[in-house]
């Protein structure tokens, strides 16, 4: 048996005892055992966390609810969230302390390559203190603004938040909407100065740069070396002190939230889950709350960071569930299940994922539509916010219009059929969803609803069917140094977008906060903003809705046929000429008479030419120009 003895918290105050009848004295295993000192300790925790130790079934009843602790890891892309993650699991002995370890929750090939969490990744950490045997179960988000849609589904599992900002960097946009995301959800929020070992780090700024923003005091600020390991324990203690147990009823019959989900092609779902009330076994038979279908439970566990099954999972914890389901849309992210004849109030679940870039996707080779079509349907099992459409083009063929929550979540999905399914694919020009509403009863009866929406331009009504067109419009946040702040205003404007507020975050940083149009930001606006700001400024934005413009569909035309893979819908563009009179000033009007007359004769000698040939290679340049773009 182990027996936990001593005090204080983290692994130099913990101690184990090995005793059994036959081997008391002696401690078990392949290498001799200290017999007394800190190696002694070390020793003993780690024997008692190891993985191998792990192989057999845990008894997760050991943990009651007041030694629970579930939050998450929140932060600005690149401000050191997995890293953070890292030096959590090596210092509760989850996983072994190596050079090695970099981005360990990090799991798919294009969020190593990239170097940012695209997914988000739970681990159950054991961790003594105070004698006691503490359960921390950690879930680390993503940090780009296309996947606040997983942060806030991993808030809902927690209790309270690591708030990580960057010592040299400061506030940025993405930690702003990640603390109001944790703020709304009345989450308790820690805030992690990180990189305090870099030569420019300025923690004192940062400090006082959050008390101004989120009115948080600067004495509740923890500055840490993520990366060097310097007062990260002082995070795990802030958790357990500051972070509340979750308040949760094991006595009361099952009530388990579906937060996440994974397909295995063998074991079919895997669901995340948190309980809120209950206890739940292999065996058990459990209810739907979305689809009233019923399942008898295969297997639960925990996550640590590889699967762990458990005997049970009770309320209070957070791991997973596998019971049979085939399909990712079976385990409804939001879903609540409970046990088969025992109903419950359903939890409140969340919104589901908007589309807010559509592109269409088509297979280079047609020939390859069929692996492509099985690519698309096995990677949106496990990256349910992607809408898919089935589309067909007279020059690409056959083909799907997907719907993305941005260009960076369009690339990574882009990138991870490559990588993972070997398939090459040409995407359209990326467009935004428009609405209209029509005119006559004829029109509303043959849509069926007056307010359509539209997600290819291909299929954008003409002016005199519809009232009103109305384009998606988001609400942005930069926050920026200040020299850079005339140059940003002028490149907002530019993009139609109305500022709402401007404030100073220190005497030298601005948050501004602009109504964009998102036809206008979701190609380049991001690149342009970093050119004109040498890469200090920061964008984020949130859905804001709708708003009645002035919008015409753009046709390009090759031999006179329209080409629906080039069409694009603006704003209110006027139509363009040859100016074949910007070189007369003045002078007689039989000289500009004679050079309109050539103009008009050149377009007739071109419409007695013929028709183009366009190899199709040069399209699938062009489409393949545009999107890189």
């Amino acid at each position: 048996m182990w027996i936990l003895v001593g005090r204080g918290c983290g692994r130099r105050h913990a101690f184990a005892l090995w005793a059994t009848g036959a081997t008391r004295g002696r401690l078990p295993g392949p290498r001799p055992a200290p017999t007394r000192g800190a190696a002694a300790e070390s020793w003993a925790t780690d024997r008692l966390y190891s993985s191998a130790h792990l192989k057999e079934k845990l008894d997760m009843s050991r943990f009651p609810v007041e030694n629970i602790r579930n939050f998450s890891i929140i932060a600005h892309v690149d401000h050191g969230k997995s890293t953070l993650a890292d030096r959590l699991l090596e210092l509760t002995g989850t996983i072994d302390k190596t050079k090695n370890n970099k981005q360990v929750l990090d799991k798919l090939q294009v969020e190593r390559e990239r170097g940012i969490t695209v997914k988000a990744q739970t681990a159950s950490l054991f961790y003594n203190c105070e004698g006691k045997q503490y359960l921390l179960n950690l879930i680390d988000t993503p940090g780009h603004v296309d996947f606040s849609y997983e942060v806030s589904r991993s808030l809902s599992a927690c209790q309270g938040v690591l708030l990580v900002v960057d010592a040299n960097e400061g506030i940025q946009a993405q930690t702003v909407a990640n603390f109001f995301l944790a703020f709304e959800a009345q989450l308790s929020v820690i805030p992690v100065i990180n990189k305090i070992d870099l030569k420019n780090a300025d923690p004192e700024s940062v400090e006082k740069q959050i008390e101004k923003v989120f009115d948080i005091p600067g004495d509740e600020c923890i500055k840490i070396s993520a990366k060097l390991g310097t007062n990260v324990e002082s995070v795990l203690q802030a958790v357990i002190e500051r972070i509340p147990p979750p308040k949760v009823h094991r006595k009361n019959p099952l009530r388990a939230l579906v937060f996440d989900s994974t397909f295995d092609q063998y074991r079919g779902v895997i669901a995340n889950v948190a309980l809120f009330d209950g206890v739940v076994s292999k065996r058990d038979k459990i209810v739907s709350a979305h689809t009233q279908k019923t399942y008898e439970v295969n297997e639960v566990g925990i996550l640590n960071p590889n699967e762990q099954s458990t005997q049970k999972l009770y309320a209070g914890q957070v791991g997973y569930l596998i019971a049979g389901m085939k399909d990712v849309t079976e385990a409804q992210i939001g879903d609540t299940l409970y046990l088969h004849k025992q109903p419950v109030e359903p939890l409140p679940g969340f919104k589901s994922a908007k589309p807010m870039v559509f592109a269409g996707v088509y297979p280079v080779d047609q020939s390859e539509y069929n692996n492509l079509k099985s690519a698309i349907e096995k990677l949106t099992l496990n990256d349910s916010s992607v809408t898919v459409h089935r589309d067909s083009s007279l020059a690409l063929g056959a083909g799907w219009r997907l719907g993305f929550l941005g260009l960076l979540h369009m690339e990574v999905f882009n990138q991870r059929l490559e990588q993972e399914y070997n398939a090459s694919v040409i995407l359209t020009t990326p467009t935004v969803p428009y609405k209209a509403v029509l005119s006559s009863a004829k029109l509303i009866k043959e849509y069926r609803e007056k307010e359509i929406t539209i997600i290819n331009p291909a299929q954008f009504p003409d002016k005199s069917k519809v009232t009103a067109y109305l384009e998606p419009v988001v609400l942005g946040t930069i926050i920026t140094p200040d020299e850079y702040t005339g140059k940003i205003m002028v490149l907002c404007q530019a993009r139609r977008a109305v500022q709402k507020n401007m404030m100073f975050i220190d005497e030298n940083r601005v948050m501004l906060k602009y109504l964009f149009p998102l036809n206008e930001i979701v190609v380049d606006f991001y690149d342009s903003l970093k050119s004109i700001s040498s890469g200090y400024a920061s964008f984020d934005y949130e859905d804001a809705g709708y708003q009645t413009a002035e919008l015409v569909k753009m046709d390009i035309l090759l031999n006179g046929n329209i080409v629906e893979e080039l069409v694009t819908v603006v704003h209110n563009v006027k139509a363009y000429r040859k100016n074949v009179l910007a070189k007369c000033y003045g002078g007689d009007i039989t000289r500009k008479m004679k050079l309109l007359k050539r103009q008009a004769e050149g377009k007739k000698k071109l419409r007695k030419i013929g028709n183009i040939e366009v190899p199709k290679e040069a399209f699938i340049k062009v489409l393949k120009t545009q999107s890189d773009k």
